[in-house]
């Protein structure tokens, strides 16, 4: 068997085709939107627009009606998941993940303890799950409603213990193409009509993340899920998985007969949400983010839309309304394209851009690059 020094060795950019081809980032995809969300175990969602753009980028003739679509017939839902973020996912996964993140959720009611004194949480827990369950609820109503029970509570923490208590989805409209509403929230449970399992396979999770962001470390899977101590999981899975290294000698963990392709296959530009998952789930992110261009795809604690060239964060850019119309993307390289990769660049921004407004006229402008 082989061992983090003998295991063989997989360079960054094979890393890189690995991840993308996985991340349906290397050809799109012939897949239904249900079957790509499935496969990449859900769909950053902190805005409207993400789930949209990743799977515009993933699949072949994906239109976001599809996704509407899933969402009203309650086949997906955006529900607080991973890395304690809000995800699209598929019903089976809203309910099949929620034991995995549930400790998370409980360490975060614990940061709010100060504003919980003299606060009954299985109470709290059980009256939340009547109020949303009578009707979804926005979080203002809850932590009103919360509050006339425990006035010397403070709100806030009211509502982030019941978030954190009871599986609350966003119902539709929210999330809709083109229709969103106010955030309003009810239990999986209603919404979904099945109840959550008490278990979750966290086997079948590992394997599941390792088909969809493989070859990864152990820290790597802690990283996309929020979780720690996920070393015994991956221990107990050992025999059946292909063993690694990075060029840094970190041991890697893989699907024995998952696609890793040659380091040199093409990789097309690709355009990215903000906070897309392809940057965000992994401990080491040089397989797709350069390390001297990371600070520059995040302000603050807001993430820029990202695009890639041959497979790596290149640039930003961003859609910008004309008016009368038109419509225009604004690309900002990081380095200095050449013309082959300026005019790949330039058909996939507005093949991106026909999707986000398919009956303006399209115009992509570059910015200029600074080094």
């Amino acid at each position: 068997m082989a061992t983090p020094t003998t295991a063989p060795v997989l360079t960054t950019r094979a890393l890189n085709r690995a991840t993308l081809d996985r991340q349906l980032l290397l050809r799109r995809a012939r897949l239904g939107a249900e079957d790509a969300v499935t496969h990449l175990v859900g769909l950053q969602a902190q805005n409207v627009k993400p789930p949209y753009l990743a799977l515009a980028a993933r699949l072949e003739g994906f239109r976001a009606e599809e996704l509407s679509g899933l969402m009203e017939s309650r086949r997906v839902a955006r529900i607080v998941t991973l890395r304690s973020t809000l995800h699209t996912h598929t019903a089976d996964d809203v309910l099949g993940l929620r034991a995995l993140v549930r400790g998370p959720r409980e360490r975060e009611i614990g940061l709010f303890r100060k504003g919980l004194q003299g606060v009954d949480l299985e109470r709290l827990a059980a009256l939340a799950r009547d109020l949303v369950e009578e009707r979804p609820r926005t979080m203002k109503e809850l932590r009103d409603a919360l509050a006339v029970v425990w006035p010397g509570a403070d709100p806030t923490a009211l509502g982030i213990a019941a978030r954190c208590s009871l599986p609350l989805v966003q119902v539709t409209p929210r999330g809709l193409w083109g229709r969103s509403g106010q955030v309003a929230l009810t239990t999986a449970e209603r919404w979904l009509g099945r109840e959550v399992p008490g278990e979750t396979d966290l086997d079948a999770v590992v394997l599941r993340y390792l088909g969809a962001f493989g070859p990864a470390s152990v820290k790597d899977m802690q990283t996309w899920a929020g979780l720690t101590r996920l070393r015994e999981a991956f221990e107990r899975l050992r025999p059946r998985l292909a063993v690694f290294r990075d060029e840094r000698g970190v041991e890697l963990f893989d699907l024995p007969d998952a696609p890793r392709p040659d380091e040199d296959v093409p990789a097309p530009p690709r355009f990215l949400a903000e906070f897309d998952n392809l940057l965000l789930s992994h401990a080491d992110r040089t397989r797709v983010v350069p390390p001297e261009h990371r600070p520059r795809t995040w302000n603050g604690n807001q993430a820029h839309r990202t695009f890639l060239v041959d497979g790596f964060v290149a640039g930003i850019w961003r859609p910008e309304e004309a008016g009368e119309g038109r419509a225009t993307v604004t690309v900002q390289p990081f380095a200095e394209l050449g013309p082959a990769q300026r005019d790949a660049v330039a058909d996939e921004a507005l093949r991106t851009l026909a999707f986000l407004e398919p009956d303006a006229e399209h115009a992509v402008h570059f910015g200029d690059f600074t080094a």
